[in-house]
């Protein structure tokens, strides 16, 4: 296919514009910058950025925001049958996977695709996407136990820490407060295990974003499609993890010892 054409498939501009992009040097081509109009790439094989931001060339590919309610668990079909993922995947032609999971008591933000590769790369540990939450925690959080979520901890399996903590506006009540928490670990139900570490345990939790998606004004039950920009950015964030994963170990940052693709 051509180059323009196929960037205007992906809907990245429209063909005219997608030709300017190229004729500027806007446009790599597995790494290469390509300015010749006509040259032809292949949709499935070839890795295509525009301005450094990955662009999916193949419209097979879908990609999906679900706001996962709490009560159901994040897998295709349970073996237990309780509610699952499927009730949320049925209006869609193309057979879904969810990347990576939340436990049934937490809602909020699951990415759901039938793109294996992307998937295997977000969910799997030691690439370390950055997830963020919102948790209602019993008692009074005080700054003390703010500094001591970013300072780190033991726990059973291993040092955490937070890369942001933060108690979200004014706190009336010393029976609950409201804790923002983002960490690139992936540890089995670790903001939960944090919180209850420093003496605040968790009543309600909801992931609001996973890398540069975010779950906005989406309601609970509800899913959309992935914008262009946002498949974008999250592929562009896929390679370079994969390109952090290939360099050797005592380059790469600690993040906390992921050992498992779950909140």
């Amino acid at each position: 296919m051509r180059l323009q054409k196929a960037l205007a498939n992906a809907g990245v501009a429209s063909r005219r514009v997608c030709e300017q992009y190229i004729q500027a040097g806007r446009v790599r081509v597995n790494g290469e910058v390509v300015t010749e109009l006509g040259s032809r790439v292949h949709p499935r094989q070839d890795r295509i950025e525009v301005d450094g931001t990955a662009v999916q060339l193949d419209t097979d590919m879908r990609y999906v925001v679900l706001n996962k309610p709490t009560g159901v668990v994040s897998t295709m079909r349970d073996e237990q049958a309780r509610p699952d993922l499927r009730q949320f995947t049925r209006e869609y032609p193309e057979r879904l996977y969810n990347v990576g999971r939340l436990d049934g008591e937490t809602s909020g933000l699951l990415l759901l695709t039938n793109d294996g590769d992307l998937a295997n790369v977000l969910a799997h540990p030691s690439y370390g996407v950055e997830k963020t939450y919102v948790a209602k925690v019993r008692g009074r959080v005080r700054p003390q136990t703010i500094a001591q979520l970013l300072a780190g901890f033991e726990l059973e399996d291993g040092f955490i820490r937070a890369d942001r903590a933060v108690v979200l506006g004014d706190q009336p009540s010393r029976s609950a407060t409201l804790v923002e928490l983002t960490l690139h670990s992936g540890r089995n139900r670790i903001v939960r295990r944090m919180l209850d570490h420093v003496g605040h345990p968790v009543q309600e939790l909801v992931r609001r974003s996973f890398g540069p998606i975010h779950l906005g004004t989406l309601r609970a039950g509800e899913t959309r499609d992935l914008t262009t920009l946002e498949l974008g950015r999250l592929l562009t964030l896929a390679r370079r993890a994969e390109r952090r994963r290939e360099q050797p170990t005592d380059e790469r940052a600690d993040h906390g010892g992921d050992d498992a693709p779950s909140e």
